[in-house]
């Protein structure tokens, strides 16, 4: 399994460089011999076969050789974030069944009480044979948000990794490569980051302890002669951003865990024609890839999407409608996955395991599962999915459901946006708007965001077009390098989000037309010129603005004409004119 893996390649070429942090590096056989000692002193202490062993370290020469101990003893480990809030660590160490804990000796005051601490660098007597593992045993245990706010540990097997990092039909691995290790070990691109490059004997650099910014990673990169590296799409898109040189020396780069957009990786294939980039998509219950698009130098003219691709080996996946149908090519449906990569399912909760994990109709083997994704994708004719959005983020404006993902993507097409991020806030009436957060490409024009708000009134229906947009310089990141949603910039509902000029209105007519406006639409101030329907009016609330304009008036007007007259001054002069005439329209 993955320490017999490990240790072909010590056998086969002990003296090359295995691991290499902050200075120091081990070759293969001192990683092999190091994890060795420390996996008699877990065997020692209690350590057995199908356990789950804790591990609250940060990247450092230590980490590697801990993990291949817990592997060599049988048992699987689970990556405890050393900056979790300590609720969270012991509520993850005691719901994944922990008993002891690996722990580097900065962090040991961090470990819970009622764990068993040891040292990364403890030694134990000989055990003899590395424990018996099978390919379905547990590797190690991945926890995932959860929609409902609790964390679910997502069990994966030795045979899932082995599918992630052997015999892959998207890249091919040099024993002389470089592998870059930048990732916390509680989040699962690390899987592929770590067992990838020791798998196939080659070198791994442990990116240094801190934050990743695209400073450092400029640095590491060059330092080391990175030749492969996986980064997260927000961090991809910062060091395109900030310093495309810095991938000169790269051959392959691997992007995913958001949406990539197409601007970064034309301006990388242009920089660097040597480059292969590949946009790496798939849940922690599939082993971090399901499917992969790769590309190279000079594909990236003309590309307005960046697809998630097609299978990874050992993958099956189904696009399927509501009603588990396959749906046809250009259609929208959820993403399913299935095969090698499979995770067993979700520790100690039977319940969530079959609600995600659900009988696989398409299997030529019986009783095989699939993961019900939760991502909606498009099926493309080549057969290349398109990722749209999530099933679960979907939100109804105006009685039209509406996925942010997609309006995301038509935000990508338009010249000039760096990046972005859709959210759907909730105005003090209870409405919810669309909001988009915008980083532009260079120094925009007066007005931009008013102007792809424009752009986007063309080529979408009217409640997919954000209430407003705003321009950023930056979008703000978590530990994992995704866009952190809940740190963006509240939007003021309650302003204008009109481009023209304002006008007071001139009236009393309208003086007093403009508060029943405010009253219905929840913003301020209104404008002569102002449009209901561009302040965000719709069916529901024009039949509202009616009804009080017959109170406040004593005028009743039909639907029609707020549709055919739909400013402030149109509707105001309509008024006047029936006030005048004491017609009952």
């Amino acid at each position: 399994m993955l320490y017999e893996s490990v240790v072909r390649q010590a056998v086969r070429n002990p003296s090359a460089p295995a691991v290499t942090f902050d200075g120091e590096t081990l070759t293969y056989d001192q990683l092999v011999r190091r994890a060795d000692r420390l996996s008699d002193a877990l065997t020692t202490a209690g350590v057995r076969r199908g356990d789950v062993v804790g591990v609250l370290m940060r990247r450092s020469t230590e980490l590697v050789p801990a993990l291949l101990a817990i592997l060599r003893a049988g048992a699987a480990y689970v990556g405890i974030d050393p900056d979790d809030p300590p609720q969270r660590r012991s509520d993850l160490l005691a719901n994944a069944g922990v008993e002891f804990v690996v722990a580097d000796d900065r962090l040991r005051e961090c470990v819970p009480g009622g764990f068993t601490t040891l040292s990364p660098s403890a030694a134990g007597p000989s055990s003899g044979a590395p424990a018996s593992t099978t390919a379905d045993d547990l590797a190690y245990v991945g926890y995932t948000s959860g929609s409902t706010g609790q964390p679910k540990g997502v069990m994966v097997p030795h045979r899932a990794v082995l599918r992630l990092v052997t015999d892959m039909n998207w890249m091919t691995v040099r024993r002389d490569d470089v592998f870059l290790q930048a990732a916390p070990l509680a989040f699962d691109a690390a899987t592929f980051e770590i067992w990838a490059p020791l798998t196939h004997g080659c070198h791994l650099v442990v990116a240094p302890a801190g934050r990743m910014t695209p400073d450092v990673v400029a640095q590491t990169l060059r330092e080391h002669g990175v030749t492969v590296l996986w980064l997260t799409a927000g961090l991809f898109h910062e060091v395109a951003a900030h310093d495309i040189g810095a991938f000169a020396g790269v051959r392959h780069l691997v992007a995913g865990g958001d949406v990539i957009q197409p601007g970064p990786v034309a301006r990388l294939l242009a920089a660097h024609p040597g480059i292969t980039f590949t946009n790496g998509y798939g849940p922690t219950e599939n082993t971090t890839f399901t499917t992969t698009w790769t590309t190279d130098a000079g594909a990236g003219d003309g590309l307005d999407t960046v697809p998630i691709g097609t299978p990874v080996n050992g993958t099956r996946i189904a696009v399927l409608d509501a009603g588990l149908r396959p749906v046809e090519a250009g259609a929208c449906g959820e993403l399913y996955a299935s095969g090698a990569g499979l995770a067993l399912g979700y520790l100690g909760r039977p319940g969530a395991t079959a609600d995600r994990f659900v009988p696989d109709p398409f299997a030529p083997e019986p009783g095989a599962r699939m993961y019900r994704t939760g991502d909606l994708v498009r099926l493309r004719p080549d057969g290349a999915c398109e990722f749209v959005g999530r099933v679960d983020d979907q939100v109804k404006i105006l009685g039209h459901r509406v996925e942010p993902g997609a309006v995301e993507a038509a935000l990508h097409r338009l010249p000039g946006v760096s990046r972005t991020a859709v959210v759907v806030r909730t105005a003090a009436d209870g409405t919810k708007r669309l909001v988009a957060h915008v980083v532009p490409e260079d120094d925009p024009a007066p007005h931009w965001g008013e102007w792809l708000r424009e752009q986007l009134r063309a080529v979408l229906p009217a409640p997919m077009v954000p209430w407003t947009v705003l321009v950023q310089e930056t979008l703000p990141l978590t530990g994992n390098g995704k866009i952190d949603r809940g740190a963006l910039p509240e939007a003021d509902l309650t302003a204008r989000n009109v481009p023209n000029e304002f006008v007071a209105p001139r009236t009393d007519v309208e003086h007093r037309l403009a508060e029943l406006w405010t009253r219905v639409l929840g913003v301020e101030p209104i404008g002569a010129d102002d449009d209901f329907f561009d302040l965000g009016g719709h069916s529901l609330n024009a039949s509202d603005l009616l009804g009080s304009v017959r109170a406040e008036f004593g005028v009743a007007f039909p639907a029609r004409v707020l549709y055919l007259q739909p400013t402030l001054r149109e509707l105001g002069e309509e008024l006047e004119s029936a006030i005048r005439s004491g017609a009952q329209r």
